[in-house]
C-alpha cells in the first residue's frame, strides 16, 4: 500500500481507540521497551512528546523512567522549519506549538548527534522497518544528521501487516519497532 493510504487507514484505526485503551497499550509498549533495552545512567535518549489528543503512544512513561534513572532526555522542537533537539530536565517549562505539540520553551538546539536511542513516533511501520509518519519528513532529516550507530526505535500501536510500496531513497528505516505485543528487530 502507498504511504498516503496507510496514513489514512491507521489514523482511522487509532481514532477508534479510547484514551484508556491508548494508555494501557502505551504502558505495554513501555514495558516491552524496558524488557528489550537495558538502559544505563548517563545514556542519551531522544524521545518525542506525545500528542495525546491524536492518541499517540503516551511517552510520559518513558520520560519519567529516564529522569528517575539519570538518563539524559532530549526532545524534538520545530524551530525555523527544522526539527532541533532540546535537552530537558524535570524543571523544563513547556509551551504548545503551532502543531499542538508540547515543546520546551527554549529554542536552544543541543547540537547532540550521538544518541543511544531515538524513540520515534509513527502511524505505521512495515516488516522492514519503514515507517509512515505524518508526512512532513522531519525524522528522516533528523536521522540523516545523527550518528548512524544510534538505535532508531519506533513505538507503534499496530503490528506490521502491509508492505509500504512507495519507500524512497531518503527514507531511513528504523532499527526496532516496539508494539504492545512484541519488539521487532530489522
Amino acid at each position: 500500500m502507498k504511504k498516503s493510504d496507510l496514513r489514512i487507514k491507521y489514523t482511522k484505526q487509532r481514532e477508534t481507540l479510547s484514551q484508556d485503551e491508548v494508555l494501557l497499550l502505551s504502558e505495554k509498549i513501555f514495558l516491552n521497551f524496558l524488557e528489550k533495552f537495558k538502559l544505563k545512567e548517563n545514556q542519551k535518549v531522544h524521545c518525542f512528546l506525545s500528542m495525546l489528543d491524536k492518541k499517540e503512544i503516551d511517552t510520559r512513561f518513558f520520560i519519567d523512567y529516564f529522569f528517575k534513572n539519570q538518563i539524559r532526555v532530549f526532545v524534538p522542537k520545530i524551530f525555523k522549519g527544522k526539527m532541533i533537539s532540546v535537552e530537558i530536565t524535570p524543571e523544563t517549562a513547556f509551551i504548545k506549538s503551532f502543531y499542538g505539540i508540547l515543546e520546551p520553551e527554549s529554542n536552544l538546539d543541543s547540537g547532540e548527534t550521538e544518541y543511544d536511542f531515538v524513540i520515534t513516533p509513527l502511524l505505521y511501520c512495515d516488516e522492514n522497518g519503514n515507517r509512515v509518519g505524518y508526512g512532513k519528513g522531519f525524522y528522516d532529516q533528523f536521522f540523516e544528521n545523527i550518528d548512524a550507530n544510534c538505535s532508531k526505535v519506533g513505538v507503534g500501536l499496530f503490528q506490521p501487516r502491509e508492505k509500504i510500496d512507495d519507500v524512497w531513497e531518503k527514507d531511513i528505516p528504523l532499527n526496532y519497532l516496539v508494539t504492545p505485543v512484541e519488539t521487532l528487530s530489522f
